[in-house]
């Protein structure tokens, strides 16, 4: 698979909305366009259209739109509408993982061993990734090249949680963890998986086994998302 080194953009992603991709029914699955109809957004949660571009609420006030910042807070219906319109697709979990835990082995194949983070095994420093809060929000999908994977994949922890394609199931050999029974094994099947962390996840938390699950009309999640070439 061939999977794009950074997030999808702002910049990007609101080409994808100028052109009427929330309006296109063609562009959505069939559970997205319930959802999209029922709840009516024409644009990613806090955006707002201004007189000289694009807005975002941060915090309390609005701002100009970073163009070259991920775009952040979408469904992951929004994100597959986005993947239909761009030609592309949302990565497997499995294809995410890879991606920031494996390294050529010198022929045309992976290495077996996996990488605890992208940059390798040492835990994430300042210059490796946006994690705990240090800048208050999203930055440049371009930042922190020290945390690159082996790949060249840029920002795989940091910045902004990442959809895949994956639903939420148990991986073998899962045991119900006693004393909180209602954490994880409900929602087996319809939540969609994240995978990387966000700008506000603490660095102690995030790793790229690390999983996270949320459902698919979910917008409040620090999340956006990277593309696989179809």
């Amino acid at each position: 698979f061939r999977m794009a080194r950074a997030a999808v953009t702002n910049g990007e992603y609101s080409r994808f909305v100028e052109e009427g991709g929330y309006s296109r029914n063609d562009l959505w699955s069939h559970q997205g366009w319930v959802w999209r109809t029922k709840t009516g957004p024409a644009r990613p949660l806090y955006w707002e259209r201004g007189e000289e571009g694009w807005l975002r609420r941060r915090f309390d006030r609005l701002v100009a739109l970073k163009e070259h910042a991920p775009v952040v807070h979408v469904s992951w219906y929004e994100a597959e509408a986005y993947c239909n319109w761009a030609g592309r697709r949302l990565p497997t979990e499995a294809e995410w993982e890879l991606a920031a835990s494996a390294a050529p082995d010198g022929g045309q194949g992976v290495s077996d061993r996996k990488r605890r983070y992208p940059w390798g095994d040492e835990p994430p420093a300042p210059e490796h990734a946006n994690l705990d809060g240090r800048f208050s929000g999203c930055v440049d999908v371009g930042a922190f090249p020290a945390g690159d994977s082996a790949f060249g994949c840029r920002q795989m922890v940091g910045n902004v949680w990442e959809w895949t394609a994956s639903a939420f199931y148990p991986f073998p050999g899962y045991i119900v963890d006693t004393p909180y029974r209602e954490y994880s094994a409900p929602w087996f099947g319809y939540r969609k998986v994240l995978k990387g962390g966000s700008w506000a996840t603490r660095s102690r938390l995030v790793w790229n086994t690390y999983r996270n699950f949320f459902p698919p009309e979910r917008r409040d999640v620090f999340a956006g998302f990277r593309t696989c070439a179809l």
